[in-house]
């Protein structure tokens, strides 16, 4: 085993576009579904999305906002496999539009034709509490501080 810090771990990071954002539903069940994190990854422990307010991750969250994040590196070193992570923490729901354009790229105008401006559009900040990773010959885990 080989301890990674946070700030190694960010490095590797900035290439990973998508994670399985997994939550618990009102009946107790776990759902997951890929969401971008738009390559904001200047990674300090916080993962940032965009949804809709009516979408069901947003009522898991107001219900539970322990979340669970997976993701995987686009490749390998030398035909290793990728970096694999798990991150768990806690989410929380902005509707601040002074952080939506903080965290606004020009590709999520795709999915929210409006910009910061479309309607329903709410950001969710995902703050790490424990990150494991792996890439084939090094795992471990990272405790983000509060």
């Amino acid at each position: 085993m080989s301890e990674m810090a946070l700030k190694d771990l960010a490095e590797r990071m900035k290439d990973i576009d998508f994670a399985m954002f997994t939550t618990k539903t009102d009946g107790g069940e776990i759902a997951s579904r890929p969401m971008s994190n738009n390559r904001d990854v200047e990674y300090d422990g916080d993962s940032w999305f965009f949804t809709y307010e009516s979408y069901r991750t947003v009522a898991d969250i107001e219900r539970d906002p322990k979340v669970s994040l997976t993701m995987t590196g686009s490749k390998g070193i030398f035909g290793k496999p990728p970096l694999f992570l798990s991150i768990e923490g806690q989410a929380e729901l902005i509707r601040d539009r002074t952080q939506f354009e903080a965290h606004w790229t020009e590709d999520l105008d795709y999915w929210f034709e409006q910009g910061p401006d479309t309607p329903g559009v709410v950001l969710i900040r995902v703050r790490a509490s424990r990150i494991h990773y792996w890439d084939g010959r090094h795992e471990g885990d990272i405790t983000v501080a509060p």
